[in-house]
């Protein structure tokens, strides 16, 4: 499978719209991160998208090839320009907070802004930056573009600043042979850092007990950052909860009761200045069911609930992996804006026929019935299942049940495997392999 997808991705990573050549990091880039602030301010039909700070990060703890390909659109990108030579030199998908605001009812009547932060290497050259947000038929929303020039004296040199007191849990070797996994605590007083050890402990081997993962554990750094908390917990608003934390996270995101989110993007990047991580992970200090999860961006959990571990595993599978919800609601009519109806998701486990040929069906057994009834669940492990992305009718996915669909479930689903794969080959450099 390694080999095989290895070889699938010099040919069929998009972001440039051509098939992508190794290009060498050293070439334009210097071991370092810039990190870039920016403030996306907006309601349902109108959206501003605004720089704020750029810092000098010591390290760069990303990818050092494909660097100007994308594994997944995601819903917004993130493209690097060489100003001299217009070549793109580096691109980055991820889903921000913004665009869910964007589609609640709220946002017919009212504007809000969100924070959003993003980490390119740090260029030799003068660069310019695009960020570009899209709508889940992966029109461009708006976009905005900024020149960087790596001489600039605004940028904020953050290399000396001493990372706060961390642990790692599992140091496989050096950032540009891994991949980075941090985690965060949020709602954890100086006094209980050690019961948020433990969480991230029980997070971490859950996490690793959970194929692909399992089999690529000498591949990750897990480090653990004691980030305390004035006080104990979480928000809940409808409870009127509201502790003062780390990061201000809180439930009720959007008013769904088990949705659990932070807006304080910058203040989480200042808590791991100096410390390398490409995935995040952020332990809420609460009983209370829920959390969140977002494509290259973080995932937030509470620990103290029956149902923690599952739901870790779950988030990361959205944070890490891409992948949407499997689940959904008969009915659920005011879901269908969430996702892609009249192109296909670029989610990797869900998939409306629209181009279905670059999913799992060379994994789907000739003379399996599609759509796949539901009775044939267990003659037909995988298959074209109706259901999914919150829609009941016209989305599907591979099988029946899967850890993307429900807390009981044992394993990801063949589909959502072979996308984790996809994304791990994306993430390892090739000598990793």
């Amino acid at each position: 499978m390694r080999t095989y997808l290895s070889l699938l991705l010099l040919l069929l990573f998009v972001g440039s719209g051509r098939a992508s050549a190794q290009q060498p990091f050293e070439t334009f880039f210097r071991d370092s991160t810039l990190r870039l602030d920016y403030i996306l301010t907006g309601d349902e039909s109108t959206t501003e998208i605004t720089p704020d700070e750029a810092h000098l990060l010591k390290g760069w703890a990303g990818r050092r090839h494909y660097l100007d390909s994308l594994v997944l659109r995601g819903n917004a990108q993130l493209y690097v320009h060489d100003e001299a030579t217009g070549k793109l030199i580096y691109a980055f998908s991820f889903n921000p907070l913004y665009l869910e605001w964007r589609q609640t009812p709220l946002a017919k009547t009212e504007r809000r802004s969100y924070e959003e932060v993003l980490r390119i290497p740090f260029p030799k050259a003068p660069v310019k930056v695009t960020l570009r947000l899209c709508n889940a038929e992966q029109r461009t929303i708006v976009d905005q573009t900024q020149r960087i020039d790596p001489k600039d004296i605004l940028i904020r040199d953050q290399t000396t600043k001493q990372p706060q007191k961390h642990k790692y849990l599992i140091h496989s070797g050096d950032s540009r042979d891994c991949i980075d996994l941090a985690f965060l605590a949020e709602g954890y007083t100086e006094s209980e850092m050690p019961i948020f050890l433990r969480d991230a402990e029980a997070a971490t081997e859950a996490l690793f007990n959970y194929e692909p993962f399992k089999s690529n554990r000498q591949h990750f750094n897990v480090v653990v950052v004691f980030s305390p908390s004035e006080e104990s917990g979480v928000a809940v608003p409808r409870e009127k909860r509201w502790p003062r934390t780390a990061f201000s996270s809180h439930f009720d995101t959007f008013y769904s009761d088990r949705y659990l989110t932070t807006r304080s993007v910058k203040a989480i990047n200042d808590a791991l200045i100096g410390i390398p991580y490409e995935h995040l992970i952020i332990l809420a200090n609460s009983d209370v069911y829920g959390g969140g999860g977002m494509y290259n961006s973080y995932l937030i959990s509470s620990t103290h609930h029956k149902w923690y571990l599952p739901v870790v595993v779950h988030e990361f599978g959205h944070s890490f992996g891409g992948l949407t919800d499997e689940y959904f609601h008969e009915g659920d009519a005011a879901a269908a804006s969430e996702h892609a109806t009249e192109v296909e998701p670029w989610e990797q486990n869900v998939t409306n026929l629209k181009d279905f040929s670059g999913k799992w069906s060379h994994l789907i057994k000739k003379g399996t019935p599609m759509p796949t009834p539901t009775k044939l669940q267990k003659k037909y492990p995988v298959g074209l299942y109706e259901g999914g992305a919150y829609l009941a009718k016209g989305m599907y996915r591979a099988s029946y049940n899967c850890r993307m669909r429900t807390n009981d479930t044992p394993d990801f689903c063949p589909a959502c495997r072979l996308g984790l794969d996809k994304i791990l080959d994306y993430n390892l450099p090739p000598r990793c392999k």
